[in-house]
């Protein structure tokens, strides 16, 4: 397998590890290196744990590139049987089993494996050790490690605790928070009968420098794409549409009946899920505006949504331009017409296809409506701004004017989550 030269360099500054982070930016090819180094240190065997909608992805990537290492999709149950068995005693050829996040603590027998590789896709998805499936990571009897996971070269130090313990970083995280983090507390409640709740608010970080220094010392390597190579230019593209008479209406009464369904916004989250609601799946003018800009162009569309009911009026309209479909969300990952064809509609939701997703064969993502988190939006555009990339990235931005969608793009540009600047506006902060 041919490495890029970032990648060999990053290989040998971790040389002498055999635990390792691999936090380098999206789109410079975390699954090469960190597969690479998986081969490099030997074991027979290795389990990687990634998202549910990246099994096959994994699964290819080792057939294709590692012919040498037998290969179990731990999601398929006969195969993860016989992969218990088989492993109960030394191995005699080198394996790669391969599993989803959200199935793997419901698998107990991989506690009894001693002595092998993990390999965690997106260990940024075990950042509470509070959950289920860190609490079971944690508890595998691992020999080396690896993780991958782009987060950390933005920031976001506090996300880091439960992977640096993996590491070997032997500190508590009351400890660690007193060091590297800058926070204040806030009030919420006490008013009406409501109890005040104190909650802690992240305002910074501090010795940061002293804590990559410590990174490194555990295996840790950080890369940006800016420091390997200049990719394409981005042009972002806002398309304007002007605001339902539903949105009006709601926006005043916080009510309104549409396409026969009665949407009642008594709650400020409710009330939120409607708003966006109101600017995407229920807004004709959106819907107008997307299947122009299917109209004006025969390239390639990737479109990233966030609800179900988006999702069938985009698939509608995709097929009424008689473009073939591919679909990622939770519960279908479906790239064939992406593959077979040059002017396919791949429509991506963000929670499913945000992270890790390869699109680069295109060149022009749809944000048909925003994300609330900051970092899907971050890493959505880099679907298609990545290595092997050779021309201009196009962002195509709909925009319901005078709705809650331009403030919901004003603070995603600003890196933070719309949830939380929400949370500010509601309480007055």
């Amino acid at each position: 397998m041919k490495l890029f030269k970032h990648q060999v360099e990053a290989l040998e500054r971790t040389q002498e590890f055999n635990r390792v982070a691999y936090y380098h930016d999206m789109g410079l090819g975390k699954t090469f290196t960190g597969s690479e180094k998986m081969n490099e240190l030997g074991a027979a065997v290795n389990l990687v744990v990634c998202q549910k909608s990246k099994i096959q992805d994994w699964l290819e990537h080792f057939k294709i590139n590692y012919p040498g290492y037998t290969i179990w999709n731990l999601t398929n149950k006969v195969q993860f049987d016989t992969f218990v068995k088989i492993n109960m005693y030394p191995y005699y050829q080198p394996c790669v089993a391969v599993i989803n996040y959200d199935l793997v603590y419901r698998r107990p027998e991989l506690l009894k494996l001693t002595g092998f590789t993990l390999m965690l896709d997106e260990s940024s998805l075990i950042q509470n050790e509070k959950t289920k499936r860190a609490k079971f990571v944690m508890k595998l009897q691992y020999e080396n490690l690896i993780l991958l996971s782009g987060t950390p070269t933005s920031g976001r130090y506090e996300r880091l605790y439960s992977q640096l313990t993996m590491l070997g970083y032997n500190i508590r995280k009351t400890a660690f928070f007193d060091m590297y983090v800058q926070t204040h507390l806030e009030k919420t409640g006490g008013w009406h009968g409501v109890p005040e709740k104190k909650y802690r608010v992240i305002d910074g970080y501090k010795n940061v420098e002293h804590l990559k220094r410590k990174m490194r010392r555990l295996g840790c390597d950080f890369l940006k794409t800016s420091e390997v190579m200049d990719l394409p230019q981005q042009q972002f593209i806002p398309v304007r549409v002007p605001v339902s008479k539903d949105y009006r209406i709601f926006s005043k009464t916080k009510i309104v009946e549409v396409d026969g369904i009665k949407l009642k916004g008594d709650y400020v989250l409710k009330e939120l899920l409607y708003l966006r609601q109101l600017a995407g799946a229920y807004s004709a003018e959106k819907l107008q505006a997307f299947t122009d800009l299917l109209d004006s162009t025969d390239d390639g569309l990737i479109v990233f949504y966030n609800f179900d009911c988006e999702l069938e009026k985009l698939k509608q309209a995709a097929t009424d331009a008689e473009r073939a479909i591919s679909i990622v969300n939770g519960s279908k990952k479906d790239l064939t017409a992406y593959n077979d064809y040059n002017n396919a509609v791949v429509l991506v939701q963000y929670q499913a296809g945000a992270m890790g997703l390869n699109l680069q064969k295109y060149n022009k993502i749809v944000y048909y409506t925003p994300p609330l988190s900051s970092e899907l939006y971050e890493q959505s555009k880099k679907r298609v701004s990545r290595i092997g990339q050779t021309r201009t990235c196009f962002y195509y931005q709909l925009i319901c004017k005078n709705s809650i969608e331009p403030d919901i793009y004003k603070t995603l540009e600003m890196r933070r989550d719309y949830t939380d600047e929400l949370f500010k506006q509601t309480m007055g902060f």
